[in-house]
């Protein structure tokens, strides 16, 4: 197996937490916990998503059902492309939405490209089948769907993107390297090998659903344990339920270097 490295020649990259938390969102609709019912900003979380923003190339990964709200709250008008991790609702259910992306300069028509794993791709083509039909209807979004292959890096405008596969329980789930970042969500394994591919990023972000254990995602200590194993200069967490608890008593519990991502929070790498 081989894969390219990531090392690359990045000048200047940022990375925007578009979403951080798990697929009911926080506040979760009925919930009255004290998260839930919290004012703290930082305690208010929309599905996972991130923008990273590299040489001028902007690319978004994940476009799950808060993804409208998202490009409209950070003021994006142009992306270059989305990045699949894997086909459950909370992270493709907004790719509709790029429809905006296609036409804010029509007659122009800006089409989007979408790079995702064979698994995730057939999930797209299925779920939003009439945006690949022959005889398509106006107005449906103009998608160019590239499935990757997970043994090699790929490439976005330039930048050179390392796949990172691993199991989401008994699904597969793709994380990515891009220059000295690392983006893995909704992780529950990942294999010995898959680490050297993350090896010598300055930022690593993971999920941690809770702090107690779930049989599809990394608690807390899961991911804890993963980011002494890559060693990076600091690390945010994601993906997070309102099990984890308010920001910042859950953020007095962790090791220096770790810190809980909030949605709109940017990083400069």
């Amino acid at each position: 197996m081989t894969v390219a490295s990531s090392e690359n020649t990045l000048l200047n990259m940022e990375l925007t937490f578009l979403g951080t938390g798990t697929s009911q969102g926080v506040p979760v609709i009925g919930c009255q916990c004290r998260v839930c019912r919290s004012t703290d900003e930082r305690d208010r979380r929309l599905r996972t998503s991130a923008m990273v923003e590299a040489d001028g190339v902007r690319i978004v990964i994940d476009a799950g059902p808060d993804f409208r709200q998202q490009m409209l709250r950070e003021g994006v008008r142009h992306i270059d492309a989305i990045l699949l991790t894997h086909g459950h609702t909370d992270h493709v259910a907004g790719l509709d939405d790029v429809r905006a992306f296609n036409f804010v300069d029509y007659p122009t028509i800006h089409r989007v490209d979408i790079y995702a794993a064979p698994y995730t791709s057939q999930t797209v083509l299925k779920v939003f089948d009439y945006a690949f039909a022959q005889n398509k209807y106006r107005g449906v979004p103009e998608i160019d769907l590239h499935t990757i292959d997970l043994n090699h890096s790929f490439k976005v405008e330039g930048v050179d993107v390392v796949p990172i596969s691993g199991r989401h329980s008994r699904f597969e789930v793709t994380g990515f390297r891009i220059g000295k970042l690392g983006y893995l969500t909704d992780f529950k394994e990942i294999a010995d090998e898959e680490i050297e591919k993350l090896k010598g990023v300055d930022v690593l972000v993971v999920n941690a659903l809770r702090f107690e254990p779930h049989d599809s995602h990394f608690n807390v200590a899961e991911a804890l344990d993963l980011i002494a194993r890559v060693d990076p200069r600091e690390s945010y967490l994601i993906h997070m339920s309102h099990e984890i608890g308010l920001y910042d008593e859950a953020s007095s519990r962790l090791p220096e270097g770790v810190r809980l991502a909030y949605d709109g929070l940017r990083v400069k790498i």
